[in-house]
């Protein structure tokens, strides 16, 4: 009897550890663990700049105190860390990443390279929207996106030609039946700008308004350039007076259920995300955890100094939803877009 005890208590063992682990309260979990966050950007980019950011108040905000360590992962413009996440990293809640967001839409636009199902991510929350801004320089004759239309635009973009900027070039020039020439080549927004001032190109498709009033504040203040539309899903406050993309399209049922799916990654502004897999209860303590770190005084009072858009938080069930209506849009529409994302 003695045997079959001491048997019975080695076979049963595991059970009995996997009953306690799954006992576990999220603070439990969590307390003295370590979390791996990979950022799909180089350091000093701005997903580095506004993750590091979040790592450094994230802590006190998450049951247990974990420790959030940042992991810069780059390549492919967010791929390769949204493919890491997805694949490879850790399903106990001890990894997640901030990755670029048109890498989360990249599957639907047609990249094989993309090893994933952007709709299957655990989505935790982003700190904004964005919202991309048509420039030109001050010297170009248009006063407006009405004349740019009839008279057409040499736009510089940078990262090739698949790349975000060229993206949205090609959308607008095909929403609003405009001429728009590129001038690729450009390895960075900022050749791309540098480019424009010396004339070389008339302006860019899609700056970043968050970027573009931190890194280019004089070119604002100093009325440098002329800022023509706005592309993004809600009309910004501090753009007012730019008209919205949407907006003008919104009368339109063929241009604008496009334009509202093209704009889908902006609408997801910096994504936080899981992989799938993780336990739930680890998912939403992460949500709140984020969430409440997105609130936090000293977190909003840096996000200020760095002119980084953090006042109006997106949560992981918002972005969830943003994502699968991107991946359940009718197959023509999506065929439409992959097509312009592929054009050359």
């Amino acid at each position: 009897m003695r045997r079959l005890a001491a048997a019975l208590t080695i076979a049963l063992a595991p059970a009995f550890a996997l009953n306690a682990a799954h006992g576990q309260t999220a603070a439990e979990f969590y307390k003295d663990k370590r979390i791996d966050l990979i950022i799909s950007s180089t350091v000093g980019g701005g997903n580095d700049v506004s993750a590091r950011l979040l790592a450094r108040y994230f802590s006190a905000n998450m049951p247990g105190s974990p420790t959030l360590i940042p992991r810069n992962m780059p390549g492919a413009g967010g791929v390769t860390a949204a493919n890491h996440v997805y694949n490879i990293s850790a399903k106990d809640g001890t990894a997640i990443g901030m990755v670029q967001n048109s890498a989360v839409f990249d599957p639907l636009y047609g990249n094989d390279k993309a090893l994933f199902d952007g709709s299957k991510f655990n989505w935790l929350g982003s700190p904004g929207k964005e919202t991309a801004v048509l420039i030109v320089w001050n010297t170009v004759p248009v006063k407006d996106f009405a004349e740019a239309r009839q008279r057409g635009l040499t736009l510089g973009v940078s990262g090739g030609l698949n790349a975000t900027p060229a993206f949205y070039a090609r959308v607008l020039a095909h929403v609003f039946d405009m001429k728009i020439k590129m001038i690729a080549g450009y390895p960075g927004q900022a050749e791309a700008f540098l480019a424009m001032e010396r004339g070389e190109n008339e302006g860019y498709p899609s700056a970043f308004w968050s970027s573009l009033k931190s890194v280019k504040p004089d070119w604002i203040s100093e009325k440098k350039i002329k800022m023509l539309l706005q592309i993004g899903d809600v009309p910004h406050p501090e753009l007012k007076g730019v008209p919205s993309a949407l907006d003008l399209v919104k009368d339109n049922k063929e241009m604008l259920p496009l334009m509202q799916l093209a704009v889908a990654p902006l609408a997801v502004g910096r994504p936080m995300l899981a992989p799938p897999g993780v336990p739930q209860d680890r998912i939403a303590a992460l949500r709140g955890a984020i969430m409440k770190t997105f609130k936090d005084p000293g977190y909003l009072s840096e996000c200020g100094r760095l002119q980084l858009e953090c006042t109006n938080p997106t949560s992981g069930e918002e972005l969830a939803k943003i994502v699968e209506a991107s991946y359940t849009a009718p197959g023509p529409l999506t065929s439409q877009l992959r097509d312009l994302n592929n054009s050359r």
